[in-house]
């Protein structure tokens, strides 16, 4: 019989099934809160509005930038177009990079996983970190940028939406994004981030690297190697750093992967190379970097409570129907976001051939 950590098959994946299990019934009820307040924000927040208060080359573009970034719904992958959008309809290329720094790493979806998983000091402090990293990118892109290069791409007017205005049709379409569009994007991610979890937790020992790091600055520069080139999104990085918190990784440095693991990947990289200037990317990368590095350090300096919300630290066994309930919602709308759709083109393609 195999053995894993002196467990045998069967026994480790009775607990390797228990950890991705806790940890999907700890994110249910927020996910799902998450998904409907992105649902209502998609439609609060319209794209033509973001568009037209992006422009222009100081600081407080890349504030305005960060501002509407750090809540909105938008995954790692989907705000590589959108940022593309941006900058074609005039905003400036420190506001695009603000908008790209702040807004994979949270949204309200992330925020309220963040705050089951991880508590609500730390969920704080990430909204902050991600609010703060935006602007400073933004400000330090702009900075290098010269008159003749900010001028190069010009505004264009925003088109007018065929969509109808009503709350009736709003409705449906607040619906849709938040439990179907929204998980499609980010469903497989999400499943990774919970499976990547789960193995961790069943594979490591509790505060297994407490001693092993050689220090908290060591840590940290591990977590950036990892969170660099991974292409995670807000909230499948949350559960991937509960596990690295658990084997011993301090919180602070938990934080440097939770800021770099969605806001750079090699995508997220090519992206900026191409809308705002090879020199500006490597200064965004820098600026980033030396913001994730300094939020790790003063977190570190605070006594973090990284204990998950009293719901989610609530014993499964003691959970009643509704939270069963609630994880089994999630659970579909996952599958529905990854899963089903493959099995519609794998039918359809069947159909064709026969």
């Amino acid at each position: 019989m195999i053995l894993v950590n002196g467990m045998s098959s069967v026994e480790y994946i009775t607990k390797l099934l228990n950890e991705i299990w806790l940890v999907t019934m700890a994110m249910a009820p927020y996910l799902l809160f998450g998904f409907l307040a992105a649902g209502v924000l998609s439609e609060l927040i319209s794209k033509d509005y973001v568009r037209k208060h992006l422009g222009g080359r100081s600081w407080l573009q890349s504030m305005k930038a960060a501002i509407v970034g750090v809540p909105m719904p938008v995954c790692s992958c989907g705000v590589i177009p959108l940022a593309a959008s941006l900058r074609e309809h005039g905003a400036s290329r420190g506001a695009t990079a603000s908008f790209l720094a702040s807004t994979p790493q949270t949204g309200v979806d992330s925020l309220m996983v963040t705050y089951a998983l991880l508590g609500l000091p730390f969920a704080i402090f990430r909204a902050l970190a991600a609010f703060i990293s935006g602007i400073i990118c933004g400000t330090a892109v702009e900075a290098v940028t010269s008159k003749e290069e900010a001028l190069e791409i010009k505004a264009e007017p925003a088109q007018p939406s065929d969509q109808p205005k009503g709350w009736k049709a709003k409705v449906p379409r607040m619906m849709k994004y938040g439990f179907v569009s929204l998980p499609s994007n980010i469903s497989k991610a999400l499943i990774f981030g919970i499976i990547f979890s789960g193995i961790v937790s069943s594979l490591i020992p509790e505060n297994y690297f407490a001693d092993k790091m050689g220090g908290f600055f060591t840590s940290m520069l591990l977590m950036l190697v990892i969170g660099t080139p991974l292409y995670v999104c807000s909230s499948a990085s949350v559960p991937i750093a509960l596990a690295f918190i658990k084997a011993g990784i301090e919180p602070g440095a938990a934080l440097v992967f939770l800021i770099m693991g969605p806001a750079t990947n090699a995508a997220t990289l090519s992206t900026l190379w191409s809308i705002i200037g090879k020199k500006q990317l490597m200064v965004f990368l820098g600026a980033l970097t030396l913001t994730a590095l300094g939020a790790g350090i003063i977190m570190n300096q605070f006594p973090m409570n990284t204990d998950a919300s009293p719901l989610a630290c609530m014993d499964h066994e003691h959970k009643g129907l509704l939270q069963l309930l609630w994880a089994g919602i999630l659970i579909v709308i996952l599958l529905n976001g990854s899963l089903f759709p493959w099995l519609k083109k794998l039918i359809t393609r069947k159909k064709a051939e026969s």
